[in-house]
């Protein structure tokens, strides 16, 4: 039977999550459903853990244990099968490399290809086959990118390189979709189109989890909210989790948690020089 969140299947599913960087925990006792087809945003602090998530959602980063399932499968089934697509919050692309806007966008095809003959990867780009034209066309269309298709990703302006990185993500056609702060240092009029693509994503059946900080915009527009600070500090509506009394609370944690960070340290470094 599959998992559900009240009557709404669940399309993540992480239970006794424990990652660590440099044997420095980061994320502890993590267990946390994502709801399928909605649009879920994840708060916290800098330094709660929010990209580390991402991270083991994505496999970049192995967890220390605990469990992560995607449809009631392990999620790297999911992976695999492109399944998922990850807009990163700082992307390691070379804005200066010479290459257009479409190549760009066309990157986010590449695990799709990996379906295709071989002999149709070795050739140039425009012999690819045409599903893969057709999705990033579609995806640039979607961020009102495509009149800028042939433009060198170096000559756009910050907004619209959100809008690139947004595009190559949609590109992937997956059914999850993971976006780490995709509105931060954007101007008003591409983060009104980031949120309004989002809004037709989620629409449109797929999963939308999404790292911020924009606090009017998530109440706006998300149906579901996870509160973190290397623990779950609280999961539920936007009204509620979104209130000055929650997010309060979650500023008094970061605090909290510093002040037990440095004592641990503190204690650390006074065992290790009697020993």
């Amino acid at each position: 039977m599959a998992t559900t969140l009240g009557d709404v299947p669940v399309a993540i599913n992480i239970q006794g999550l424990y990652a660590a960087y440099q044997r420095q925990p980061v994320l502890e006792d993590i267990n946390l459903q994502f709801p399928a087809g909605k649009w879920t945003a994840i708060v916290g602090p800098n330094g709660a853990g929010k990209s580390t998530l991402f991270h083991v959602l994505t496999g970049s980063m192995k967890e220390l244990r605990g469990s992560v399932q995607a449809f009631d499968e392990p999620i790297a089934t999911h992976r695999k099968a492109g399944h998922i697509a990850y807009m990163a919050q700082r992307e390691a692309i070379e804005w200066d490399f010479p290459v257009s806007v479409w190549e760009t966008v066309m990157g986010g095809r590449y695990g799709h290809m990996r379906n295709d003959p071989l002999w149709r990867r070795l050739l140039p780009s425009r012999w690819y086959h045409p599903r893969h034209g057709e999705a990033v066309r579609e995806a640039l269309l979607a961020v009102d990118m495509l009149s800028l298709a042939e433009r060198p990703i170096g000559a756009l302006s910050g907004g619209q390189k959100k809008r690139v990185l947004l595009a190559r993500t949609l590109a992937q056609q997956a059914n999850i979709l993971l976006l780490d702060e995709p509105l931060a240092g954007v101007d008003p009029p591409s983060e009104r189109l980031i949120l309004d693509v989002l809004a037709r994503e989620r629409e449109a059946g797929r999963t939308v989890i999404m790292v911020t900080h924009d606090m009017p915009g998530a109440r706006r527009h998300v149906d579901h909210v996870v509160l973190i600070n290397r623990f779950i500090r609280g999961v539920g509506s936007p009204d509620e989790m979104l209130s000055d009394a929650k997010l309060a609370e979650l500023a008094v944690s970061s605090i909290e948690q510093a002040a037990s960070d440095v004592r641990a340290a503190e204690a650390s470094s006074f065992m290790a020089a009697r020993g």
